[in-house]
């Protein structure tokens, strides 16, 4: 394992419409940069992707980007980062990102970042790893995807302890004081 904390950041290929989510994922990129953390993130230069990735580079983190051969051109693959994997394809790219990851953040996106939370809280519920998962709940964003998550708890289709495998935080400094504390705990049986 890397002496350097690595976080995986999972977000939208597109700006959306609220201001305050692509602040946030600028401001996540300079303070991974800012505590020494590395950036791990789907390699795109467009919407969220690119904010946190600039951001990051700009305030001197070291980047690796993870992007399919098929979204090189759609997701414009940001080429100037410290390390850039590409992939054969979609479920590759996760993984890669996973593995070499300590923590993952997901900031506001749409269907792939979704189905990304869905996949990774997935396997800390079948007990395949303990890595911290964070929702960065900006504006309240992922407010609603919380409440589906305890919707499913309370129709019986997941246990109550399915809320134990991640945390929304309402922004950057939350989501800072939350990683340190994770952090400050991972070892390597927690993957």
């Amino acid at each position: 394992m890397p002496s350097t904390p690595s976080v995986c950041v999972f977000c939208g290929s597109r700006p959306g419409r609220n201001p305050a989510h692509a602040e946030a994922a600028r401001a996540t990129g300079a303070m991974l940069a800012a505590e020494g953390w590395r950036l791990v993130y789907g390699a795109g230069d467009v919407g969220l992707m690119g904010e946190v990735a600039r951001a990051a580079q700009a305030a001197g983190a070291t980047t690796l980007g993870v992007i399919p051969t098929h979204l090189m051109k759609r997701e414009v693959g940001k080429r100037d980062l410290t390390q850039l994997v590409i992939t054969e394809n979609m479920h590759e790219r996760k993984k890669v990102m996973f593995m070499n990851s300590d923590a993952i953040v997901v900031l506001p996106g749409g269907a792939g970042s979704l189905d990304e939370f869905f996949e990774v809280l997935t396997w800390a519920q079948i007990g395949l790893h303990r890595k911290p998962i964070f929702l960065l709940d900006v504006a309240g964003y992922w407010q609603p995807l919380v409440a589906l998550v305890d919707h499913t708890i309370a129709e019986g289709f997941a246990d109550p302890g399915l809320r134990d495998h991640f945390a929304a935080v309402a922004d950057v400094p939350a989501l800072t004081a939350a990683l340190r504390t994770a952090l400050s705990r991972r070892n390597p049986s927690s993957v």
